[in-house]
């Protein structure tokens, strides 16, 4: 018996060429076209991570550059604070301050005596003993360009007496305690050798 397409009716022939046409496209679909797709999923996920890296590097370079900015601020707040709270005493440059104050007031400092410093976690107080000759406008003028000056200066413990005999333009005698701040430096703890392993 001898078997063939011709032999088949017309609608055999239909049925083996669907077939014959869904064998082939199960093949197709099951050897090229699945790993195919399996690789396209596969560069989906990997575009869709690399997007979110690139998004997060982006809010990334955005906080950045918001934090640059914040530590520039920052840096010029402190060096314009370094001018009211220096690191470091300044014995001649305050004395001479407050010696041009004194001169513009009309009065005369008798005394200078700094004190001990009292220290503190982050700054450290610095008294100077002042006394002063001239009169009680001059002292208030005197004490207002103090209290103008950039570097934080508190007067304190102040005793006014009059002049005897009292002169021309020195009618009282002030005592005070002129107290400033300075910046303490904290130095870095090294950090503590490590015990040599017993044997």
């Amino acid at each position: 018996m001898e078997l063939g397409l011709n032999k088949l009716p017309w609608y055999g022939q239909v049925g083996a060429f669907l077939a014959l046409a869904v064998t082939l496209f199960v093949v197709f679909r099951l050897y090229y076209v699945g790993p195919e797709l399996e690789a396209q999923a596969a560069r989906q996920v990997e575009l869709d991570g690399k997007r979110a890296a690139l998004q997060q590097a982006r809010q990334d370079a955005i906080e950045l550059a918001a934090f640059e900015a914040e530590v520039t601020d920052l840096n010029r707040r402190l060096d314009a604070l370094r001018a009211v709270l220096p690191e470091q005493q300044e014995v001649s440059e305050l004395l001479r301050r407050l010696q041009t104050f004194a001169v513009q007031s009309n009065l005369t400092i008798r005394a200078f005596r700094p004190q001990a410093a009292v220290t503190h976690e982050m700054h450290a107080e610095w008294p100077i003993r002042l006394q002063l000759d001239g009169t009680f406008h001059n002292l208030g003028m005197f004490l207002d360009r103090i209290s103008k000056f950039a570097r934080i200066i508190n007067v304190s413990d102040v005793v006014i007496r009059a002049k005897e005999p009292p002169e021309l333009n020195q009618t009282i005698t002030a005592e005070a305690t002129a107290t400033t701040f300075v910046l303490v430096d904290t130095p870095v703890p090294e950090p503590a050798p490590a015990p040599a392993p017993a044997i």
